[in-house]
């Protein structure tokens, strides 16, 4: 994995991780285009790099989180389901991440409830609505939302979006507060992903891997700051369906790549 390796898979990180397009399927085509799907290093560098996604969110909103506690409570609840059911059924999420299948299949299976979604909370009377909207339940169950995000190619933000919606808010809202979730869900998989990699697998990293780091999560953050201001103005003006549309095709290519074999061997789990 060399620094161009790096790079690409940098802006691939912070071009999908906020959409709901599935960044693992996104990683699975990138990586395996370049060669270097079974690379080692691979797996703990695409989660590393999600740190400088998480700071593009704090940049973008730190207003946000300079609020009350009442901010963070929801944030909190919203993150709880996502960790009970992840240490409950994580030999089950373990067994799904090696599938590169389920992700071609639920990245379909997203896609077409996005070509229906814009038509169906059209119907539904809905006034705008802010964070402050957003109460306890309704961030419990968003968080339940995110759970689903748990089976590869779901999309976590693609998850909590629809998960907010469901709770009446409005499409910038929903948007907006799968941003927020993302900080501490983000995080914490970081965390885990480099205390497994330090402590059960013995791992190090040398020098041409952090500048590979820190290179990746400069370009991650830049990246992402551009594509979270450019998909709120889309989804306020466009809504969903080219989502849904863009999630079918991509779905395809990645059943395509493993049915001719060009996937073999990929561990879905390294994105």
């Amino acid at each position: 994995m060399n620094l161009i390796h790096a790079i690409v898979l940098a802006i691939i990180e912070g071009l999908t991780e906020f959409l709901p397009v599935s960044s693992t399927g996104h990683m699975i085509i990138g990586s395996t285009a370049m060669g270097i799907a079974s690379h080692p290093f691979v797996k703990v560098y695409t989660v590393a790099i999600q740190f400088g996604a998480i700071v593009s969110v704090l940049v973008l909103y730190w207003r946000r989180f300079i609020q009350n506690w009442a901010f963070y409570l929801k944030l909190l609840v919203a993150l709880l389901p996502a960790l009970v059911f992840g240490f409950l059924f994580k030999s089950a999420i373990d067994q799904l991440l090696e599938e590169v299948v389920v992700v071609g299949l639920a990245l379909i299976a997203g896609g077409i409830v996005f070509l229906f979604l814009d038509g169906f909370f059209e119907r539904r009377s809905r006034r705008d609505t802010d964070i402050s909207d957003i109460t306890l339940p309704k961030a419990l169950n968003i968080g339940l939302f995110q759970v689903v995000a748990m089976v590869p190619g779901v999309s976590r933000s693609a998850a909590t979006i629809i998960g907010g919606l469901v709770q009446g808010l409005s499409p910038k809202t929903a948007a907006e507060f799968s941003f927020f979730l993302a900080v501490p869900t983000m995080f914490a998989a970081t965390v885990e992903t480099l205390w497994e990699y330090f402590q059960h697998e013995g791992g190090h990293f040398t020098r041409d891997e952090i500048v590979l780091l820190t290179v990746g999560n400069v370009v991650a953050f830049v990246v992402a700051m551009i594509a979270i201001k450019a998909f709120i103005q889309f989804l306020t003006k466009s809504g969903f369906r080219l989502y849904g549309y863009y999630r079918i095709v991509l779905g395809l290519i990645i059943l395509l790549l493993w049915a001719t074999g060009y996937l073999e061997g990929v561990d879905v789990g390294a994105f």
